[in-house]
């Protein structure tokens, strides 16, 4: 007898009807030989700092830094039943082993470790290893059941990254919110994710829109253009110049060039690709490839791989051999079979790259959503895309002399579309009138044929041009995704392994948070950062925005997936950075605290001499070792139908009284007016009233003006 463990609930199901385990108990699903049960995702989570100690309840400075010895894990409320199951399940006697079947990928190591590690169970571990859904990929699976051992690397780095993000985001998040005395969340990856939203965002603000001239020369079906010019006077003296003048074609170049093929859909690629077309976020894409994926429509989705392997050749061949079927806007189309371009064992770790299904021809697409109809036909069209010849067109430039200045005009031309005829039927599908961006900025501007060295052309019109320089664009989800793929690859050697901000199974749940978290907008299909966006990045020290520092540690994860490094040397890197920002947030002066709360001050204390501030319920005492504040709904004043307003306070403050005309006498049922004394005793203040016909005679029973909320 076997168990099998799932991430999901629909995957158990679907590997349940593999192993014909069909019978059903609360929590899981049993056969003749085995049981198949699962996860929910993440059951379990490292628990907060105060669970280690009471005195973090309460986030004060001088605690950090948190590091704890022993790092525990507690189980979700709302998933307390299930891992109930799992551990019962994991601990009976009749097991000979368990199967590890969460998604092949680190946080599938990390999910199942902790439900193993909290059920106590000693039985032995296999892994379950698939890059599809499909019946046949998951009974070859089940048939090369590899050794839990083979994953341990793998396992290591997903606590460690764990381990890390726990560590940053708790001290980094304390330290600067007491400091700073407002709430500023701080991640090992979100933080210079949002860096880099910032800094687009400062230099659009500061572009300043500059001017710039360029002169046109039109004749005889060509038109050509000068060189950017700086003085609005020199182009319009160089086109009345050359207005009406004659022109000779001084040269003329032709030069053939090949676009090659796109590679493969990894996932980041999708996800930008989806966005770039049909404006859906990342997470939007990545929640709705997951379903492809256990529909058993597409192959694994976390994957960071373009490339199949070798052994895929056969399978390829088939696929494309059903594209048409499966793309009805493919099947006047001749698709290519140069499956070679698409194969390369040295860069598939450990899934390939995202492709449909066989089993695909089998479903019916009425009932799949049309955000999964759009995403599959995406990954459909890249294969056939990918495997098509390559784009050879000629480009020519012609320069054109005229007035004794050269003019340029540029054209291109296609000879053969290859694979930009698949992309071109694939856009005119997905269109329907929609404006859908272009990856190319590439001029098609035609040259006229024939165009020879030497040739005249009688009489051009001449005209100055007026242009503008562009402020950098605002990042869109697709650009956002590009841009921290690349993060930091300046700062790496060739053959570093692996950079970047996040993984490709991590960046959509960072822009979530971002967004989630009030630090970054959506607008349309940009990306903006918030004014607290600006604020926490305006802050922070550029250690912890600095994404060549966290593409280097995704880096150093990789390696100790691959057995390079060892798992105490990362972590010891990540608590000497906590020293290092502990350390500087211990310099942070008394002004810059206070940058947040640049407030008007009411009067200053009685009792130690700081300013006081208005806060919601208070007037409260700006030094924090002092214990005098005036509570606006004050008990003494309260008796007689007052609140302690702002002006009450300034008075009472720089005078020690203030005139109130609209008391109200609980005795009478009328109001008065009278004068409201405060004196601070003991670090707190108690109040009197003094009436004007009897100054100097305070009324009685003072003492019931004790400053209590």
């Amino acid at each position: 007898m076997f168990l099998v463990i799932a991430e999901k609930p629909s995957v158990s199901q679907s590997l349940a009807r593999i192993l014909s385990a069909g019978e059903r108990e609360d929590g899981y699903l049993f056969g003749k030989d085995c049981i198949v049960s699962w996860c929910l995702g993440h059951l379990a989570e490292y628990v907060s700092p105060e669970h280690y100690d009471s005195k973090y309840e309460k986030w004060e400075f001088a605690d950090l830094p948190i590091v704890p010895e022993q790092w525990e894990l507690s189980v979700a409320k709302d998933k307390k039943k299930q891992f109930a199951v799992l551990k019962k399940l994991l601990n009976r006697s009749d097991l000979d082993y368990v199967v590890n079947a969460c998604d092949a990928g680190r946080e599938g190591e990390l999910i199942f470790k902790r439900v193993y590690d909290l059920s106590g169970s000693k039985i032995p571990v296999k892994r379950l290893w698939i890059s599809s859904m499909e019946d046949s990929a998951i009974r070859e699976g089940f048939a090369n059941l590899k050794d839990g051992k083979e994953y341990e690397n793998l396992c290591e780095a997903s606590v460690c990254r764990a381990k890390a993000d726990w560590l940053i985001g708790m001290n980094a998040t304390r330290a600067f919110t007491t400091k700073y005395y407002k709430r500023l969340t701080v991640g090992r990856v979100q933080t210079p994710t949002l860096a880099m939203l910032v800094e687009r965002q400062d230099a659009i603000d500061r572009f300043v829109k500059e001017a710039y001239y360029k002169v046109a020369v039109e004749g005889d079906g060509i038109r050509a253009v000068s060189e950017s010019i700086k003085d609005e006077a020199e182009g319009i003296a160089l086109a009345e110049k050359c207005n009406g003048k004659s022109a000779v074609i001084r040269k003329v170049e032709k030069i053939q060039k090949k676009n090659q093929p796109p590679k493969l859909y990894d996932l980041t690629t999708l996800q930008r690709e989806a966005n770039r077309f049909f404006g859906y976020t990342a997470q939007e894409t990545l929640r709705e490839l997951q379903e492809l994926y256990e529909a058993k429509l597409v192959t694994y989705p976390r994957t960071d791989s373009q490339y199949i392997t070798a052994d895929m050749e056969q399978t390829a061949l088939e696929l494309l051999d059903l594209l048409p079927e499966l793309l009805p806007f493919l099947q006047e189309e001749s698709i290519g079979k140069n499956v070679r371009h698409i194969i390369n064992n040295g860069k598939v770790s450990d899934h390939h790259a995202l492709l449909p299904t066989k089993e695909a021809l089998e479903q019916d697409f009425e009932e799949v959503s049309e955000r999964q109809r759009n995403i599959f036909r995406l990954i459909g069209q890249r294969l056939a895309q990918a495997v098509s010849e390559e784009c050879i067109y000629e480009e020519t430039a012609v320069t054109v002399l005229c007035g004794g200045h050269e003019f340029s005009a540029k054209g291109k031309a296609i000879v053969q579309p290859g694979f930009k005829r698949i992309e071109d039927v694939f856009r005119n599908a997905v269109q329907k009138g929609k404006q859908v961006e272009k990856n190319s900025t590439d001029d098609t501007a035609t040259i006229p044929e024939g165009l020879q060295e030497g040739m005249g052309i009688a009489e051009v019109r001449a005209g100055n041009n007026r242009h503008y320089s562009s402020p950098p664009k605002p990042y869109s989800e697709d650009t956002l995704l590009a841009a921290m793929e690349r993060a930091g690859n300046q700062d790496f050697d060739e053959d570093t392994e692996k950079k970047g901000l996040g993984t490709p199974a991590t960046r959509a749940a960072i822009l979530e948070k971002l967004v989630s978290s009030g630090y970054a907008k959506r607008s349309g299909k940009q990306i903006l950062p918030t004014a607290d966006g600006k604020e926490l990045i305006a802050v922070l020290p550029d250690y912890l925005k600095s994404a060549a520092m966290t593409a280097e540690w995704e880096n150093k994860l990789l390696l100790m997936e691959k057995g390079k490094m060892d798992s105490s040397e990362f972590l010891q890197e990540i608590t000497d950075l906590i020293d290092t920002m502990i350390a500087g947030c211990s310099a942070i002066s008394g002004e810059e605290q206070s940058r947040f709360h640049q407030r008007e001050s009411v009067g200053t204390c009685p009792v130690c001499g700081n300013p006081v501030y208005e806060g919601k319920k208070n007037f409260y005492c700006n030094n924090r070792e002092c214990s005098f504040c005036l509570w606006k709904e004050n008990r003494y004043v309260s008796s007689m139908k007052k609140l302690v307003d702002k002006k009450m306070v300034m008075d009472l403050l720089a005078e020690g009284r203030t005139h109130v005309k609209d008391l109200y006498s609980q005795k009478t049922g009328k109001t008065f007016a009278a004068d409201l004394l405060m004196k601070a005793e003991d670090g707190r203040a108690n109040f009197s009233l003094e009436f004007p016909k009897n100054k100097g005679n305070a009324k009685s029973g003072r003492n019931t003006g004790r400053n209590k909320k």
